[in-house]
């Protein structure tokens, strides 16, 4: 990739800016940038021509509102060029995502889905959900749509296939099966109660029906039943009807199972009134493995084939596509970027728009969705801002407040202690800006809630102050609901005083008479403490407020907890990682034991070798 960077300062904006800059441009491909006057990203657009595309920009006439009012805060201009087409719309999308554009299509939800991992790195393969990046050796089946739609999945595939979930670390530390066993969901092969032959046929029983080979599998377990049935081995043939059911109920609960589409992800669009919602159903091996939806931010004037191809740009940025994608609307570079896809896929990517057949009633079926969605969610958003006004009027804000932040602390005696951050907004929870804080403080007393909420608080505002002084950027709270009395408030008060922020409000949310849910108390900075009516819409709105933040800490704490009770001393031994701990672990049976061990012994397990047997014992046993 080439690049030809300008920029140009200009105390003229709008058309007469970007005339300007036609002088400088030649007939390349790239990507472009408009910024405002203080240099903030409006648009980042591709183009076959820059000179071209930016031509159409210096016309005085022909654009849409929207483009005619970014044109007219435009200030400058940035270019990149490219080699080709292909690598400008991969550019652009990158830079979408990265700057987030005023004027642009943002897909706000980027979250990455689940798959089921079928596990190789042991004799028994386990099956397990898998989100992340999938470096485990072993056969990846996604994505679904949901952890949800995966684990409805995976409790019916033990139920046929009986395959193992546990660590393999559980199973080699098994003496005896565990409850799985006992309710037929497990073979239990970490006792030998199946051969690995077997297993290992059971383990490709349940791949052919992850790869679309149900059909198959459940006429290879109806002549079993009926040969165990002939051979009146009736208990054995109960189970394999038992197993035939939950195949067959696997395959109810995906719903849709096109014929004639055997990998593809639906793609369809509705919008309304200025919003939009994009409904995508994954489709594999003939399967519906679940949808979602996603509501990206366009503008009122903006064009379906726009919102589409910046939505499949941005969505497939980090995600791998399908081999085919089929859409509800056409969009205006369907070969670029088919050929851009196909590029990170490395194998043919199609996009077809269809009209009849099949896959129209795939793409009409999850129209009716993002139809049906999109009502919900504009029914929710004005629910929600006549409570945000109510939260203005009941606690004297000068408006509707766009951000909420919600602290609470979360600990046991002390211990594990982690902070909680939550966001709310005109849209609901805003679940990609919640925090969570380690409380760091060793000066702290165990169980000292006001120096906690401090702690935090403090971390919290020293960040905003250093990345967003100027509050430009939409991270800076309207108001703060902190879990707790006068004390707490008082507390991050004072710690709002040093950081020089005094015009945030702020609220204190507690129990009230009886720690009664519906008897709050609310206490402000230098104001007598005040209540709601019981019956009030606004009191239920901060009740959940209060009780998300609350979810959101104790199950951030618990997290931690259960690392620290999963954790050994071995984790800290210099060259031990998870295979040798495990070694270790199943030679001796305890990391207290590993510690005791001596020289000889250490060399006699299974992959440690004579230097890092010296190693771990030199470290158990430095200064004894």
């Amino acid at each position: 990739m080439t690049s030809d960077e300008q920029e140009m300062t200009n105390a003229v904006t709008g058309y007469d800016c970007i005339q300007g800059y036609l002088k400088t441009l030649d007939g390349s491909p790239g990507v472009y940038r408009m910024l405002d006057a203080q240099a903030r990203v409006l648009y980042v657009g591709k183009a076959r021509n820059l000179r071209a595309r930016v031509s159409n920009y210096a016309r005085p006439t022909g654009h849409s509102g929207r483009i005619a009012r970014m044109i007219s805060e435009t200030a400058s201009m940035m270019f990149l060029t490219t080699k080709t087409e292909t690598e400008a719309l991969l550019l652009e999308q990158n830079l979408i995502k990265q700057l987030k554009p005023k004027y642009n299509v943002l897909l706000r939800d980027d979250k990455s889905f689940p798959n089921i991992l079928v596990s190789r790195a042991h004799a028994f393969a386990q099956i397990k959900k898998h989100r992340g990046a999938k470096k485990e050796k072993g056969n990846y089946y996604g994505p679904f749509a949901s952890a949800g739609a995966v684990n409805r999945t995976l409790n019916q595939l033990q139920r046929v296939f009986l395959l193992r979930n546990c660590s393999d670390s559980m199973f080699e530390s098994r003496t005896r099966p565990c409850l799985l066993y006992q309710i037929k969901r497990c073979s239990g092969p970490c006792v030998g109660k199946i051969a690995e032959a077997e297993y290992a046929e059971s383990v490709r029983d349940a791949e052919r029906f992850l790869n679309g080979r149900s059909t198959q599998i459940q006429e290879t377990l109806a002549l079993q039943m009926q040969k165990a049935s002939d051979a009146m081995e009736f208990e054995q043939a109960a189970s394999l009807r038992d197993r035939i059911k939950a195949l067959t109920s696997v395959q109810t609960a995906q719903g849709i199972n096109p014929r004639g589409v055997a990998e593809a992800d639906v793609i369809a669009l509705h919008l309304d009134k200025g919003q939009a919602c994009v409904q995508v159903f994954f489709i594999r091996a003939h399967q519906n493995w679940g949808n979602r939806d996603f509501y990206p931010r366009v503008g009122a004037d903006i064009e379906a084939a726009e919102v589409l191809e910046a939505f499949i740009g941005q969505f497939y940025d980090t995600k791998e596509p399908a081999r085919q994608l089929i859409l509800s609307h056409p969009i205006e570079n369907a070969d670029l970027m088919a050929e851009a896809l196909g590029g990170k896929l490395g194998r043919k990517v199609e996009i077809l728009v269809p009209q009849r057949g099949e896959k129209a009633e795939l793409v009409a079926g999850a129209e009716r969705n993002a139809r049906e969605s999109l009502a919900r969610k504009m029914s929710e958003t004005a629910t929600q801002a006549r409570l945000l006004k109510g939260i203005a009027e009941a606690f004297d804000l000068d408006a509707a407040p766009k951000r909420i932040e919600v602290y609470d602390n979360s600990h046991i005696q002390g211990t594990n202690a982690v902070g909680a951050m939550i966001v709310a907004g005109p849209e609901g929870f805003m679940k990609n800006s919640y925090r969570k804080f380690n409380i760091k403080g060793d000066d702290l007393t165990p169980g000292d809630d006001f120096g906690m909420m401090k702690e935090v608080l403090h971390r919290r505002f020293k960040r905003l102050l250093k990345e967003d002084p100027d509050r430009e950027n939409g991270m800076w709270p309207d108001l703060l609901l902190i879990d707790g009395g006068a004390g707490q408030v008082s507390a991050v008060a004072e710690i709002m005083r040093e950081h020089g922020v005094q015009d945030v409000p702020m609220v204190g949310v507690a129990k009230g008479v009886d720690r009664d849910h519906g008897k709050e108390e609310f206490h402000r900075t230098g104001q007598r403490p005040m209540a709601l009516r019981r019956n009030d819409p606004v009191l239920y709105f901060v009740q959940r407020l209060r009780d998300e933040a609350h979810r959101f800490a104790i199950g951030t704490h618990r997290a931690k907890r259960s690392k620290a009770i999963g954790a050994t001393p071995l984790d800290d031994v210099p060259g031990v990682g998870a295979t040798r701990k495990r070694a270790l672990l199943a030679h001796f049976g305890s990391a207290k034991a590993v510690s005791r061990a001596n020289l000889a012994d250490l060399k006699a397990v299974d992959g440690i070798s004579g230097a890092l047997a010296e190693s771990i014992y030199d470290y158990f046993h430095e200064g004894s």
